[in-house]
């Protein structure tokens, strides 16, 4: 009994215990609720100035009766219930206050901003309308004329700075028009009536273009300096009647070039640069089309086109080394075309010229030195960030690429892009500058076609470079030395791997990393694939007779069997090429892309060889037999002999194949496929080998009789192999065999066999078929055995 109150006193605190906390939780919540309802009484203002609402204070309960504490507990709930059941109201928002509507974006830019601009363009228009009629008429002398237009134009300036304080907008309207105006006058006084000598339109003309640079800065308006500056380059077309010189017009145009240069240094105004760029280059494109004559505009035209590439290149630059401001893409357009232009048509310019033809590879040269110049100055200096140096070092490298095939040609071309490649990619790759990585990719692609140039040059026809010598000449050296760079190249692709750590390889470098051993690969077997070629040509042009049957007409012999020789070599060569890169790969390489290549490869030339190669090696027979030429070419057992040096090479290749598919690395299961298509070469190279001795001994039946034998043979040897070693495939193979012998039996064979030649065969066949039966029967348990299996 004892034990039992012992345990009823310990319920019963635990059940105070938890009354306690059940009271201080009804009171927090009662506090809670108050908060809620208080703050939804506040007004928004009220609401906002109250940043910080105060913590609800719940004093810690004293321990309190049970009985106390369950009814103090109840009537709270209750008060609770009865709060969270009351609706809440929701405070209504104050109205906003509506603001008067004024006037639209689209009032506002009409009446603001185009209304004046197209109100000044008329006034320039009128201007230039009522001074081109006074013209055609006569109306008023030239210096009356110019008079009134530097009023017209002074005036309107007047005018627009008086009225700068209070519209600064079409303020800067009337003061661009005021430029242009005066531009036009200046330009007229001196083109057209030649009031002024040339070095005070000049002196007036820079006048302007240094008010309107300040004027633009001042104003801060683009439209100033476009209707003021670029706007300017239209006047000499407006009124023009081909009287003015072109000295003039490119000095006319080199002035407005200077103001942008100078706005450059201040401002970056990316569409007045368009403009001016856009202007300059079609008005020197024009006059060249149209108007260029080399004896008289050469030495004018190379010197402005220079001072215009000056100009934009400076004037790019400017801005962002001064502002130090990373380059978007729209500026390496700018900058590259700005080169390429420069580029183009002064290279036009010298093609052009008696004398500057010679010098088309120094003028290449010269494009990448002024860059190579600039870039120094960027490294030195530290004035540029590290993407500009790299453009601009970018370009030196594109033009001496450019200057080698302008002064140079072929082989020297393939190795000075080569070599140009292959340092770019170790600059690249070790430095971690990937910028010079993807200058050589475009490179190597350039040094393989230059080099396929040459190859198509070096080995063009079939008959020509008897003087070649087979290994000792330029174009093989020139593929040795490219191999060397690649070699170079694939060694450090692989040695400086791209960490894909902290992010992934960029996809064209991973692309390169493929491309790079192909073209490694390809270069390599066509060098030594091209020698073999021009070798038999060679020899094969030299073997030509001249005959002369008659006084009138003659021609020449050639030995076919060379070319048979030939076509029998790049065979040999291809199989032993490919032998040496199986072994290569499953010794020391382990690349299983690599190893699928070479198996498919290897699978296609084997079935060129037993096609097309089998067939040449019966024309050599044939040749061998007839001896038509034997008078004038020696005929020997060679014709004979090649062929097993042929199934020698076939074999090496085979034997590699197999052993390069059983390698772990390939991943592949292709003993069931290697084996199947190695019985097939196998009985294919019978079926020759048999046509060739029966066509020696004179047998006109090869192709009936001694086939039919032989597939029959062939098939029961199938069958045996099949059931030793448990291979079904083998077995089946045996039985298909054994059908297409048969059917050619009775659809081919026996329609023009002689009685002893049938029976011959049928009696063959018969037995080979009865003793198939005995194996099925003799062995049907271990076949049984294996289907189990």
């Amino acid at each position: 009994m004892p034990n039992h109150q012992d345990r009823i006193d310990q319920l019963n605190q635990k059940l105070e215990l938890l009354l306690s906390k059940q009271e201080g939780f009804a009171k927090e919540l009662m506090a809670l609720y108050k908060e809620i309802e208080a703050v939804k009484k506040l007004s928004p203002d009220q609401l906002a100035a109250k940043k910080v609402l105060p913590e609800p204070t719940v004093e810690k309960p004293e321990a309190p009766e049970i009985s106390d504490a369950v009814v103090s507990t109840e009537s709270e709930q209750e008060e609770i219930k009865k709060t969270a059941e009351a609706p809440i109201i929701q405070p209504v928002p104050p109205k906003k206050t509506q603001k008067p509507k004024g006037k639209s974006n689209l009032e506002k830019f009409i009446g603001e901003n185009l209304i004046n601009k197209i109100g000044i363009a008329i006034t320039v228009i009128g201007v230039a309308i009522g001074a081109k009629y006074s013209i055609e008429n006569d109306l008023i002398s030239p210096l009356t004329r110019i008079i009134l237009g530097y009023l017209s134009g002074l005036g309107l300036l007047g005018f627009g700075i008086k009225l700068k304080d209070k519209y600064e907008n079409y303020s800067a309207v009337l003061v661009s028009g005021a430029l242009s105006i005066l531009y036009f006058i200046t330009f007229a006084a001196y083109s057209f009536y030649e009031l002024f000598p040339q070095l005070m339109a000049f002196a007036l003309m820079l006048v302007f273009t240094v008010f309107g640079v300040v004027a633009a800065l001042n104003y801060n308006k683009q439209v100033i300096a476009h209707i003021g500056l670029v706007g300017a380059y239209a006047v000499p077309f407006l009124l023009s009647n081909n009287s003015g010189s072109v000295s003039t017009l490119f000095a006319y145009m080199a002035i407005i070039n200077v103001g942008i240069l100078v706005i450059s240094f201040k401002k970056y105004w990316k569409p007045l640069f368009y403009s001016a760029f856009i202007f300059t280059y079609l008005i020197y494109a024009s006059w060249m089309i149209f108007s260029y004559r080399t004896s008289e505009h050469f030495t004018l035209a190379f010197v402005y086109l220079t001072i215009f590439f000056a100009i934009f290149y400076a004037a790019f630059l400017a801005y962002k080394l001064i502002r130090k401001e990373q380059f978007l893409k729209s500026d390496i357009i700018l900058l590259l075309l700005n080169s390429f232009i420069f580029f183009g048509l002064g290279y036009n310019l010298l093609s052009g010229h008696e004398t500057g033809k010679d010098l088309l590879g120094a003028f290449t040269l010269a494009n990448a030195i002024i860059h190579f110049a600039v870039s120094i100055v960027l490294f030195k200096k530290k004035l540029a960030d590290r993407n500009l140096f790299h453009l601009v070092a970018g370009l030196v490298l594109v033009f001496i690429t450019i200057a080698v095939p302008v002064q140079l040609d072929g082989n020297w071309v393939t190795l000075l892009w080569t070599l140009q490649a292959a340092l770019l990619f170790y600059i690249g790759r070790t430095k971690d500058v990937s910028f010079y990585e993807y200058l050589s990719y475009p490179l190597m692609v350039l040094a393989l076609t230059s080099l396929t140039e040459d190859w198509s040059i070096g080995y063009e026809s079939y008959y020509s470079h008897n003087d070649l010598k087979p290994i000792l000449n330029s174009y093989f050296l020139t593929s040795v030395l490219f191999l060397t760079a690649f070699g170079f190249i694939n060694w450090v692709n692989q040695k400086f791997r791209i960490s894909s750590q902290e992010k992934p390889a960029p996809k064209l470098a991973v692309v390169m990393s493929f491309v790079i051993p192909i073209i490694l690969l390809l270069v390599s077997y066509m060098s030594i694939y091209l020698e073999i070629e021009e070798y038999w040509k060679s020899i094969f042009s030299a073997s030509e007779v001249e005959l002369k049957p008659d006084d009138v007409y003659g021609y020449s012999e050639y030995n076919y069997d060379l070319k048979d020789y030939g076509s029998i070599w790049l065979f040999n060569y291809t199989f032993l090429f490919l032998t040496i890169l199986s072994f290569v790969n499953f010794k020391k390489i382990k690349n299983r892309i690599l190893g699928i290549s070479t198996l498919v490869t290897g699978v296609a030339v084997s079935f060129l060889f037993l096609t097309a190669g089998l067939y040449i090696l019966s024309e050599l027979r044939e040749s061998y037999i007839d001896r038509e030429l034997s008078e004038y070419y020696e005929i020997g057992t060679m014709n004979i002999i090649i062929r097993y040096v042929s199934f020698a090479f076939f074999t090496l290749l085979w034997i590699a194949l197999v052993k390069l598919s059983k390698r772990a690395f390939m991943n592949m299961n292709l003993k069931i496929p290697i084996e199947i298509i190695t019985h097939i070469s196998i009985l294919w190279i019978l079926s020759s080998e048999l046509l060739n001795w029966m066509d020696l001994a004179g047998s006109d039946q090869s192709y009936k009789l001694g086939l039919s034998i032989l597939w029959g043979v062939y098939a029961l040897l199938l069958i045996g192999l099949g059931i030793y070693k448990q291979r079904k495939y083998l077995r089946v193979g045996a039985i298909s065999l054994f059908g297409v012998t048969l059917a050619k039996l009775f659809l081919y064979d026996i329609a023009s066999l002689n009685t002893i030649s049938k029976t011959i065969v049928f009696v063959s066949l018969g037995v080979l078929l009865l003793i198939v039966s005995f194996l099925y029967n003799k062995y049907k348990n271990v076949i049984s055995d294996e289907t189990e299996k």
